[in-house]
């Protein structure tokens, strides 16, 4: 098994709520490490820069003003194949056809406010994580 990390977001209807602890107490008992983790107010900008993939979806719009609505906390994540662990952490994103134990089925409050967002591949955590951190920020 390889170690790798990968990208969370804690939301912001999950921050709304302070529930960054019990968010972290899950990926912990998951067997992952908290490399990284800083709480920030996303701008304008950053959001529509890293959901640029989405910007000619009808969803775009409301997406960004969700992500810059409140506090989010990123992190990076450590583990074995960690890509993978953290999306089975995280649960389907529509909360109603998540797994019992899931941060999406514990915390979401819809398939939009859905707590958390993850890195999809090794190669999107690479970048996701360097857009929010620099490499002394990481501490493994």
């Amino acid at each position: 098994m390889a170690i790798e990390r990968t990208f969370s977001i804690i939301k912001p209807d999950a921050t709304r709520r302070n529930l960054t602890g019990a968010v972290n107490a899950v990926i912990e008992k998951a067997g992952l490490r908290i490399v990284a983790q800083k709480r920030i107010a996303m701008t304008r900008a950053e959001a529509e820069a890293f959901y640029g993939v989405h910007r000619e979806r009808p969803f775009f719009g409301d997406l960004v003003a969700f992500m810059t609505s409140g506090p989010v906390v990123v992190q990076v994540l450590e583990g074995e194949n960690a890509v993978a662990a953290y999306r089975e952490v995280m649960g389907a994103t529509n909360p109603a056809n998540a797994a019992e134990g899931t941060l999406r089925k514990l915390f979401a409050e819809s398939i939009e406010a859905n707590s958390v967002h993850g890195s999809d591949s090794a190669e999107n955590a690479k970048i996701e994580i360097a857009q929010f951190f620099s490499g002394n920020e990481i501490v493994g």
